[in-house]
C-alpha cells in the first residue's frame, strides 16, 4: 500500500509544479522548492485549532523555511484562517481550496482560483522574509503585509498590482489547459488515494 503522507505530497508538488510554477503565478515558489525552503505537513481527519497552530509553529520554527504550508480537512477553512492568524503573529497567512472558483471578472476575483490547490491548506510565509523581499525605503505595516499574502503575493503595492494583472492574462489566455491540468490533478488524487487507503473522513 502507498504510503499516505508522501501521495499527498507527491500531489500537492504537481501542483505547485504544473499550475504554480509552470505559469509562473508567485515569482518565488520555484526557488522555495527547489532549495528546501518550503516545509510542509499533512495532519489527518479533522484536526483541532490547537493541532492546526502547533504544525504552523513546527514548520516555522525550522531556519530554512520560507514557506510553509500545512494540509487538512478542517470544518471552515476561513475561521481556522483567521484563528490560526491570531495565534501565529510572526507569519502571514493564507488559505487553499481545491473547490475555487474561476472567476475573470477581475483580477482580484480571480485569486482564490489560482489557490487551487489538490487539498484544503493554509500557506504561511514569516514576516522576516516579507520584510527581505520589500525595499528597504518601503514603510508596510503588518497589516498590509497580511493583507497581501492572503491574497497570494508578496511585493510592495505597485509591484503586486502589476502581478495581479499578469496572472489575470495569463489564466485569461491558458484557461483549458490550466483547467485540463487541475482536473487531471484531481482525477490522479483520487486514484492515487483510494490506492493509499485514505477514506474521505481521513482525507487531508
Amino acid at each position: 500500500m502507498l504510503d499516505r503522507d508522501t501521495e499527498v505530497r507527491r500531489v500537492l508538488d504537481r501542483y505547485l509544479v504544473e499550475i504554480v510554477e509552470t505559469y509562473d503565478l508567485c515569482p518565488w515558489a520555484r526557488s522555495a522548492r527547489t532549495t528546501g525552503e518550503l516545509a510542509v505537513a499533512v495532519l489527518w481527519q479533522t484536526p483541532t485549532l490547537a493541532e492546526w497552530v502547533a504544525a504552523a509553529q513546527r514548520l516555522l520554527a525550522q531556519p530554512t523555511t520560507r514557506v510553509a504550508m500545512v494540509l487538512a480537512t478542517p470544518a471552515e477553512l476561513r475561521a481556522i484562517r483567521d484563528d490560526v492568524t491570531r495565534l501565529v503573529p510572526q507569519a502571514g497567512v493564507a488559505h487553499f481550496h481545491p473547490d475555487a472558483p474561476l472567476d475573470l471578472a477581475t483580477a482580484a476575483r480571480l485569486v482564490p482560483f489560482l489557490r487551487r490547490s489538490p487539498d484544503p491548506m493554509l500557506q504561511l510565509v514569516p514576516f522576516a522574509v516579507l520584510d527581505a523581499v520589500r525595499p528597504a525605503a518601503s514603510i508596510v505595516d503588518r497589516t498590509y503585509q497580511a493583507a497581501m499574502i492572503q491574497g497570494g503575493y508578496v511585493a510592495k503595492p505597485d509591484l503586486a498590482d502589476r502581478i495581479a494583472d499578469t496572472n489575470h492574462a495569463t489564466v485569461s489566455a491558458q484557461r483549458a489547459a490550466i483547467l485540463a491540468t487541475l482536473d487531471d490533478i484531481t482525477r490522479d488524487r483520487l486514484a492515487s488515494y483510494a490506492r493509499a487507503g485514505i477514506s474521505a473522513s481521513q482525507r487531508p
